[in-house]
């Protein structure tokens, strides 16, 4: 059996992504990792520290990102799939540069890789989230943020990313554009990893949070989202009220270790607003979700109601949770 691993980036150095982390969370499970390595800014030195790893099982693959083709944030689910045809395992893991895996997680995920590879009705594994938010002591546990989600997939040609690459889905005849298209698209079969992935995307400075929402933001623009749509950046991210954020009790991957220790923006984090200043109102600071939050986290042990999921759980699965619609 043999597993890959696989990712896409573009300026993730100089955006603050956590990405040498990520792959050295990966590297002693898998036995490649693929990365569609993004036409980056001339400041940018992702693939420096990347190759200061010293790692023989990263593989490169270069690319130039095309807005015009891919607007709207598909260009992210473009560069997943290169990445993804360029891997030559049965098993393919796929993180993204601010996601990384916990190592007392790797023996487990890797016997359900080999309980489930001669199953042909297993498409991949679905895998639990933490969403941590503003530093690395707080996690969301909010109805607005997804608990889990499809990233281990078996090595088929018609599965294909979707949207702006949060999910895949099988897509028979793929016209290789059209990454937002529902219709002659099946969800997978999955089963659970029992594996969790650290989600550290919103754990920035409040400088570099704004730099990122401005790419991000840029990127998903109609046409050329590097000339159109562009903001001067002129304010910190506002993390809004972090005293509703829960508290994360648990342990960080070992990987994260020095990381954690150079945070060094605490003080801007948890100063007091200026005066006059009306605190940002975040997605998951919205009444409804607080409302809807709070019943999934008294009552269902955190379940998520109401919830549309990318895949249908299979196997001895489905007691676990319930089949998507």
């Amino acid at each position: 059996m043999m597993i890959s691993a696989f990712s896409f980036l573009r300026n993730g150095s100089k955006l603050y992504y956590p990405i040498l982390e990520s792959i050295r969370s990966a590297l002693p499970l898998v036995d490649e990792f693929v990365i569609a390595m993004g036409d980056s800014d001339p400041d940018d030195d992702t693939r420096e520290q990347i190759e200061s790893l010293g790692s023989d099982k990263i593989r490169f693959i270069d690319t130039v990102w095309d807005l015009d083709a891919f607007p709207n944030g598909t260009e992210y689910a473009h560069q997943t799939d290169i990445a993804k045809s360029h891997c030559k395992g049965d098993w393919l893991l796929y993180l993204q540069g601010d996601e990384v895996l916990h190592e007392d997680d790797l023996p487990g995920l890797r016997a359900q890789c080999e309980k489930w590879l001669d199953h042909p009705e297993v498409d991949g594994m679905i895998f639990d989230y933490l969403h941590f938010w503003g530093d690395y002591g707080h996690v969301q546990k909010s109805h607005a943020w997804y608990k889990r989600e499809i990233r281990m997939l078996k090595n088929d040609p018609e599965i294909h990313s979707r949207n702006d690459a949060q999910s895949f889905r099988r897509v028979p005849d793929f016209d290789g554009l059209s990454y937002r298209q529902k219709a002659g698209t099946q969800k997978l079969n999955c089963v659970y990893s029992y594996a969790k992935i650290f989600h550290y995307g919103w754990v920035r400075p409040p400088d570099f949070m704004e730099r990122k929402q401005t790419h991000f933001h840029d990127w998903h623009q109609e046409g050329d989202g590097r000339t159109q749509g562009v903001r001067q950046v002129t304010n910190r991210f506002d993390y809004g009220a972090m005293g509703r954020i829960p508290l994360f009790l648990g342990t960080h991957p070992s990987v994260m270790t020095q990381r954690i220790a150079a945070m060094d923006w605490a003080d801007e984090l948890y100063e007091r607003a200026p005066v006059g200043h009306k605190p940002a109102m975040q997605r998951h600071d919205r009444l409804k979700y607080r409302l809807i939050s709070w019943l999934e986290n008294t009552f269902f042990r955190g379940r998520h109601l109401f919830a549309s999921e990318h895949f249908i759980l299979v196997g001895d699965n489905q007691s676990v949770g319930k089949a998507s619609k």
